[in-house]
């Protein structure tokens, strides 16, 4: 899908909705501690999402349009339509994406069971797409949070994990860490391949799958916003949810009764979210070290 670019705010109004067309109200929505979001009232009575930040650039945007399409084209799961990203974005800063607005409906009875069977789904689509040269990646790199997220393909899920994904995490964080970790970060990661598996196929992954990055749409079910994604092992997306107090039984029981998740996934999770961890730690500071630290000496003794 092709995302459309524009260089002012001015042009995006005019082009999507009609010459004249202006704002005519705005709202600020609370909530990211990246970037600043709007609910935009149109003079023509629409209203749109906006996200604007002044620092990050236009790729920014971009990269996030390009997970949020790459979402909806496996046609699995809900997630807010791209209308277009671009720069000039007046009063509201130097870069802009916009979005549909979403109202949001009556969350529907079975909304943790559908969200689990829709996500076995996106995990399941077809993936090559999003990845060329390899079978692990993306077409272009993105974020993490703010952080940067190296996406080059690769053939190896574990080799892919190892090289953009710990790799860079621990090179930024080195200076936390000591000699005796160091021993340990070597280890872990020259015997990689002791612990995790290869998968039976590669999957879509959202990349950033907590709570707060679960809406409720406008038919009443679970969409997804805020996507780090790429294609890896779907177990890491699993894993994501459970770092920060995870999803109801509900979700997960329905995701196993999919077909998906293996008995053995739990000897995996800690590893997967050392990835997240050490974002958190490269992002807000040593209160993640601890936690770090505690995967370290389990995976590298």
């Amino acid at each position: 899908m092709e995302i459309q670019y524009f260089t002012t705010m001015e042009e995006a109004l005019s082009e999507l909705f009609g010459n004249g067309v202006a704002i005519a109200e705005t709202e600020r929505i609370f909530g990211g501690d990246i970037n600043e979001s709007y609910a935009l009232t149109l003079s023509n009575g629409h209203s749109v999402f906006m996200k604007a930040n002044a620092g990050k650039g236009a790729s920014f945007f971009r990269a996030e349009a390009a997970g949020l399409s790459a979402v909806a084209q496996t046609g699995a799961i809900g997630t807010p339509k791209i209308l277009g990203y671009g720069e000039n974005a007046g009063r509201f800063g130097k870069f802009f994406l916009l979005l549909e607005f979403v109202y949001g409906g009556r969350r529907i009875s079975d909304y943790w069971e559908t969200l689990g069977r829709q996500l076995a789904g996106m995990h399941r689509a077809e993936t090559a797409d999003y990845v060329k040269g390899g079978r692990y990646g993306f077409y272009c790199d993105n974020y993490i949070g703010e952080g940067s997220q190296i996406n080059t393909p690769c053939g190896s899920w574990i080799e892919f994990f190892r090289d953009c994904r710990l790799a860079p995490q621990f090179q930024r964080a080195a200076g936390y860490f000591g000699k005796t970790d160091t021993r340990k970060i070597t280890h872990l990661m020259d015997h990689l391949d002791t612990f995790l598996t290869e998968p039976e196929y590669p999957s879509l992954l959202h990349g950033d799958l907590w709570a707060g990055n679960v809406m409720t749409g406008d038919d009443g079910r679970a969409w997804l916003i805020d996507p780090a994604v790429y294609v890896g092992h779907a177990e890491a997306d699993i894993a994501m949810t459970e770092l920060f107090g995870g999803f109801p039984a509900a979700f997960y029981d329905a995701y196993r009764e999919a077909g998906m998740l293996p008995p053995d996934y739990k000897d995996r999770r800690d590893l997967y979210n050392l990835y997240h961890l050490l974002n958190h730690l490269n992002m807000f500071g040593g209160g993640y070290l601890a936690s770090v630290k505690r995967i370290l000496e389990r995976y590298a003794q």
